[in-house]
């Protein structure tokens, strides 16, 4: 009856499908400036360890995560199980997707604005989420 308060690894299907949609929003996110390239792969997978997923399940989870974004024509039903994690696990996610935006070390208009967007599917405050974007370029430029 309360498993809905169980923690967020232990309330993960069986089948993946929290981290197929992960893996495809990010995959997403990696070829909106058509550049999908392997520094941004390596990105994604090891967001999806970072976040949980056995490490036995990464290739199968991530061709299927390909597949599921080359099928689909909309963020929203990538989003809709991540929108109700805590907060820690929707940053560790936006954390992964400013990687992916700064791994060319440029971001477009395309990929700003699809962050804007996502930050009100996710539920998340636009300061935390520039933060994390200022967190993120700052690294990179060390």
């Amino acid at each position: 009856m309360f498993d809905v308060f169980k923690d967020n690894k232990k309330n993960i299907s069986k089948d993946n499908s929290l981290y197929i949609n992960i893996g495809a929003l990010l995959i997403h996110v990696a070829k909106i400036d058509e550049n999908y390239s392997e520094k941004e792969k390596e990105i994604i997978k090891k967001t999806l360890l970072e976040l949980g997923l056995a490490e036995d399940s990464l290739n199968n989870v991530f061709k299927k995560s390909e597949q599921t974004e080359k099928n689909s024509n909309q963020i929203l039903e990538f989003t809709k199980e991540i929108k109700n994690k805590d907060e820690e696990f929707k940053i560790k996610i936006v954390e992964a997707l400013w990687k992916i935006i700064y791994a060319d070390n440029v971001s477009d208009m395309y990929e700003m604005s699809l962050m804007r967007r996502l930050t009100g599917l996710l539920y998340l405050d636009t300061k935390i989420v520039g933060d994390i974007k200022n967190k993120i370029i700052n690294s990179s430029i060390k």
